[in-house]
């Protein structure tokens, strides 16, 4: 690798000083010698005799050498050799050690368990609560709100009514003279219009006391009247409060006085009635029979224009209600009334002395027939007072369980006015 960086006149000149020593070391040819008895003429020069280098010696050499001949003939080496070296040494050292830095191998990695923390999920939140009213789900914000008690009109003059189709909760009994009226419950709907509103009588406000409900209602009997006093009972009378009510033009009086839930809500709570404290009753989930065995209901009342049938739609698990022999409408909608839970109450019944009022024994206990899931259950109503809410069980004493959403209850004299088939 030296010779190839050598001067290449270094080279010509060791070439050169080879030749000079073979001449120097080849014999000379001889002449002869001039004649003893030659003429003492001048005689003409003889030309010379060319000599001829013999390079057999040198022609004869081996072609290569030692490294050890070279190094001894090249030795020392110039400066400008030992600069070059130097630099050759340094480039092949650096591209040695950047080629054992590039492919310099991975540190083996001891891989360790990774130990995952169990974390328990948190529970999931309910945006719904079930209604404390009609036990279907809602904002639990409307549990706070107070049930609205409102006194609805089933004469002739007052069909169809507006609102019924949205009460969680509806109680039906005699008013007076054979006609009916209906004590209806809000709390986790809003109707904007109700009515029409009529008078109160003792039974309602009982039934309405039992959810600790404000009564909106328009007048009563002189007994229903001294006993909202009396009982401590949330009144909304139309009398004293009738910025809260308005009448229709489409109807004549006394059939004609409307309100909204929203508004008589704003009113209860002006009165300081916040809220509704009572017993919810106890739900279930619906259970729809594939074979129905009350797929008709019939409670008689007073007669065919207030005489009560529904049929059993086994699509919504609902019974559709009629009176008076055609589909009981709502005026808001005009959507037939359908509850989820059909109930007979069947309680004692009489008229008052004044021979116009009824009166129901409200206050004890008695056969409920129930209906839901398309069929009947036969248990049990109580209420052991006026302020604390009907329960039901079942004849052995076991609570009972209703469905969610709307239900219909309706006093009869004996169990001989409520009838069913599959």
């Amino acid at each position: 690798m030296i010779d190839d960086f050598r001067p290449a006149k270094r080279r010509i000149k060791s070439l050169q000083a080879n030749k000079n020593t073979l001449k120097a070391e080849t014999p000379q040819p001889l002449t002869a010698p001039a004649a003893a008895s030659a003429p003492a003429a001048v005689a003409a020069p003889a030309s010379p005799t060319p000599v001829v280098p013999d390079f057999t010696a040198f022609a004869a050499a081996p072609k290569t050498r030692t490294i050890k001949e070279r190094l001894q003939q090249r030795w020392p080496p110039t400066k400008r050799e030992l600069a070059v070296g130097a630099s050759i040494f340094l480039i092949i050292a650096s591209g040695i050690g950047a080629g054992l830095a590039l492919h310099k191998p991975a540190p083996h990695v001891v891989a360790r368990p990774v130990v995952v923390k169990k974390v328990a999920p948190k529970p999931i939140q309910p945006t719904t609560v079930a209604s404390n009213l009609s036990g279907l789900q809602v904002d639990p914000a409307l549990n706070a709100k107070p049930v609205t008690g409102v006194m609805i009109e089933n004469s002739e003059y007052a069909r169809p009514q507006s609102g019924l189709s949205q009460a969680s909760v509806v109680y039906e009994a005699i008013a007076e003279g054979g006609i009916t009226r209906f004590l209806a419950l809000f709390q986790d709907t809003n109707p904007a219009d109700i009515g029409p509103i009529r008078s109160v009588r003792p039974y309602y406000l009982q039934w309405a006391m039992g959810f600790d409900a404000p009564l909106a209602h328009v007048g009563g009997s002189p007994e229903a009247l001294t006993d909202m006093k009396d009982w401590g009972a949330r009144d909304l009378d139309q009398f004293f409060n009738s910025g809260a009510y308005h009448r229709i033009g489409s109807r004549d009086a006394p059939h004609n006085v409307y309100t909204a839930v929203d508004t008589l809500t704003q009113l209860a709570i002006s009165k300081g009635y916040s809220g509704s404290t009572f017993t919810p009753w106890l739900r279930k989930p619906e259970a729809a029979v594939k074979l129905p065995t009350a797929k008709t209901i019939d409670l008689t009342l007073s007669g065919p224009l207030y005489n009560v049938h529904y049929d059993y739609d086994a699509t919504s698990n609902s019974y559709k209600r009629s009176e008076a022999g055609a589909p009981h409408l709502d005026a808001n909608g005009s959507v037939q009334i359908s509850p989820k839970v059909v109930v007979g109450l069947v309680m004692p019944y009489a008229i008052q002395a004044d021979g116009k009022h009824s009166d129901y024994g409200t206050i004890g206990s008695g056969q409920a027939y129930i209906f839901q899931d398309g069929t009947v259950t036969i248990g049990q109503w109580n209420k052991p007072d006026s302020k604390t809410n009907m329960s039901f069980t079942t004849t052995d004493g076991k609570p009972l369980a209703l469905n969610p959403g709307q239900t219909w209850l309706t006093a009869v004299t004996d169990a001989s006015k409520i009838s069913s088939a599959p």
